[in-house]
């Protein structure tokens, strides 16, 4: 067991981090982390994540009947409590809105390419969870099909849950999961995703073997190494100012 103090400092910690970063707003957001196995430490609502104290957060046990605390419990705190159920590996949740990743779920598009190494070994292909109404059952109930095999979700019209073997790991595959949305996006608005080969994936689904990570790598491998996006009228090769007009350009378009 993990000291519950050292572990409510490290939720705050990781708290600030999710907010500073712009992956939640306001009150938004939950972050849980186990403390033994029947018991787990949870954010509170209507706190911002970003000005969390240690004595904001709520010990609770496994059927979500409150043990310590002055504050009530996230609102969603079922859908934590059925991540540790269904991974007992698990001992770390997150869940934020961050813009990138959300932005994806919004528009319907999983990040199920095989483009980045460091996303396939550590996430693989991240599916995207039908829509379920927050604060409720609903709201989880689309995950329990993907978490399994996968670590990292995006949620249709809502925001994005990562779940890890400690608190630190699952937010830095939120992290990762925003950093690659971003590329991705990028990417995409300058017209073209390269996608790695077969045996590209190949040479990194050993490498995840050899890491231990045992989820399924789920990315597409694309029959062509390239995967259209946005037309581009300009050349391969510009400068800084003609990258930014493409951009501009092709963000307008798609607003049009």
């Amino acid at each position: 067991m993990q000291n519950i103090d050292s572990l409510k400092k490290e939720i705050v910690a990781i708290g600030r981090r999710v907010y500073e970063r712009g992956y939640v707003a306001s009150n938004d957001g939950n972050i849980s982390a186990k403390i033994e196995d029947n018991r787990i430490l949870i954010t509170p609502t209507g706190v911002s994540k970003g000005f969390m104290k240690p004595e904001d957060l709520i010990i609770m046990d496994m059927d979500g009947k409150v043990l310590n605390g002055d504050k009530k419990p996230s609102s969603e705190f079922s859908m934590h409590l059925r991540m540790y159920k269904e991974r007992p590996d698990v001992r770390g949740v997150c869940h934020a809105h961050p813009p990138y990743a959300t932005g994806f779920a919004v528009a319907g598009i999983p990040l199920d390419q095989c483009v980045l190494p460091e996303v396939i070994v550590a996430l693989g292909g991240i599916p995207i969870a039908e829509y379920g109404l927050p604060g409720t059952d609903k709201l989880f109930e689309p995950v329990l099909k993907y978490v399994k095999t996968h670590d990292a979700f995006l949620l249709e019209n809502h925001g994005a849950l990562t779940i890890g073997k400690d608190i630190l790991n699952a937010y830095h595959k939120m992290e990762t999961m925003e950093h690659f949305a971003h590329i991705l996006f990028v990417s995409r608005t300058l017209g073209n995703v390269n996608t790695l080969s077969q045996q590209n994936v190949g040479d990194l689904i050993d490498l995840r073997e050899k890491f231990g990570i045992t989820t399924d790598v789920g990315c597409a491998i694309e029959p062509a190494t390239q995967t259209q996006g946005p037309s581009s009228e300009y050349p391969a090769k510009i400068d800084e100012d003609a990258l930014v007009k493409q951009i501009t350009d092709a963000v307008l378009k798609q607003l049009k």
